[in-house]
């Protein structure tokens, strides 16, 4: 990006911007010493990796409207993948913008938000009818007002875990959960009133107020013993042999750790009421 300089030809060149098919983005920033500092442009790099798990969920919706339900599982987690991506790329370039950021957010909407229900819709919940709607529709606004309500709070939380289910998480319920079942050859149709009601699910805990953990104390920059990485090749080894079982099965542990997390709190404090 390129600082914008305050002078005299200031008005001829926003005046060609004018002119041009797509304007060009300003973006206005606080500066070094306080000051407010107006920019032209966005960072290419971490826009990249958005924009690939923006083109992930929606190649995933395609794919579900086509009948290709493995190949639109598929692509959400890929999605996931490149979501984790863009955001550790800006803070390792120092690319952070709020145009990434605001970006980041829509393309989580379509990959994490759209794309599930869709791909869960088209393979189960169209038997159900307008019941089918609701249900993914409660998954669609639950994602919605997670990714808002995480935009907008401002607090003092325990960074170590998330309010509700992340969004990414929820998209790997429904979309493992469809993956998997795909698989074995389960028709969607057969259970749709289960497929339903999990769907729903997810989308309730994401709005809820169920604290997940969110390993962002883990150290990733630090020295780990060798033995580390030996685990970390069984895990990947273990994930490759029974790919889409495996890391739904991880998905459903996630979503059940914040509840029985919960209620295991609640037993101790109540005991020590005691």
């Amino acid at each position: 990006m390129t600082e914008h300089q305050n002078n005299p030809k200031d008005s001829e060149v926003e005046g060609a911007h004018t002119l041009l098919p797509i304007d060009e983005h300003v973006e206005e920033v606080s500066g070094p010493d306080g000051n407010k500092v107006r920019y032209k442009g966005i960072y290419l790099l971490p826009n990249l990796f958005t924009t690939a798990a923006l083109f992930s969920g929606f190649y995933a919706i395609v794919s579900a409207m086509d009948g290709n339900f493995t190949h639109a599982a598929v692509a959400i987690f890929i999605a996931m993948v490149l979501d984790g991506l863009d955001g550790r790329v800006a803070r390792l370039t120092n690319t952070q913008s709020a145009f990434g950021a605001e970006y980041d957010s829509l393309s989580d909407m379509v990959a994490f938000g759209i794309a599930p229900a869709v791909v869960v819709f088209s393979w189960a919940l169209t038997d159900l009818g307008k019941v089918g709607w609701v249900f993914a529709f409660i998954y669609v606004a639950g994602a919605a007002l997670r990714l808002a309500r995480f935009n907008t709070h401002i607090g003092d939380d325990d960074k170590r875990y998330f309010t509700g289910l992340p969004s990414p998480s929820g998209a790997g319920l429904v979309a493992g959960m469809v993956w998997s079942l795909a698989d074995f050859g389960i028709d969607g149709g057969n259970i749709a009133l289960l497929v339903g009601i999990l769907t729903a699910l997810g989308g309730l805990l994401m709005v809820s107020n169920v604290r997940y953990y969110s390993f962002k104390d883990l150290d990733f920059k630090g020295r780990v013993p060798f033995f580390a990485i030996l685990v970390v090749v069984l895990v990947f080894a273990v994930i490759s042999s029974d790919p889409s079982r495996i890391l739904w099965a991880i998905f459903v542990c996630y979503t059940l750790s914040g509840p029985l997390l919960a209620l295991w709190r609640k037993r101790k404090s109540l005991g020590a009421a005691k």
